[in-house]
């Protein structure tokens, strides 16, 4: 989630953000109850949970350090809906997991993917170097533009999946 093509796009981990309260905003103004994965309050209605979920939005979740996030254990409300928002580039088994938990569980839902468009398009020619958003790999090439076709195949497989 730490893909960035200009500086003055923000990163997808703050796209990330915005879009799980603007969902939340719209959800709570519906009477909908509303909580995040992984944080210790339960969901709740009303506007004083908008103000919680900016403040765990802001402060609670830091971009991840590592290169693929965990996923988390989470304790789903019977019946109730889930979005799950994320790049999903990294391992999905732990999505997987989730996913069947959720059903299990009667959760319906929606997965939400925030790529930067230059992951949806791949335009990078010559000598490059990818890194990861952790630091812990990399990869170089003299020719970036031969990577492509595999690249967007392989993009194309995991959007599918």
């Amino acid at each position: 989630m730490g893909a960035v093509s200009d500086a003055v796009v923000m990163q997808n981990f703050d796209r990330l953000r915005q879009l799980a309260l603007a969902l939340a905003v719209l959800l709570l103004r519906a009477g909908e109850q509303v909580g995040l994965a992984g944080h210790p309050q339960p969901p709740r209605a009303g506007k004083g949970q908008i103000l919680r979920l900016v403040e765990a939005l802001a402060t609670g979740l830091a971009a991840p350090a590592q290169d693929y996030a965990a996923a988390l254990p989470l304790d789903f409300v019977r019946q109730g809906r889930a979005v799950f928002i994320s790049d999903f580039l990294g391992d999905l088994s732990g999505l997987e997991r989730s996913l069947a938990q959720a059903a299990a569980s009667g959760v319906k839902g929606l997965l939400l993917q925030v790529l930067d468009p230059e992951e949806e398009s791949f335009p990078f020619h010559g000598r490059t170097v990818f890194v990861s958003m952790g630091g812990s790999l990399a990869h170089e090439t003299k020719s970036a533009a031969d990577l492509r076709g595999l690249y967007l195949a392989r993009l194309a497989e995991r959007k599918a999946r």
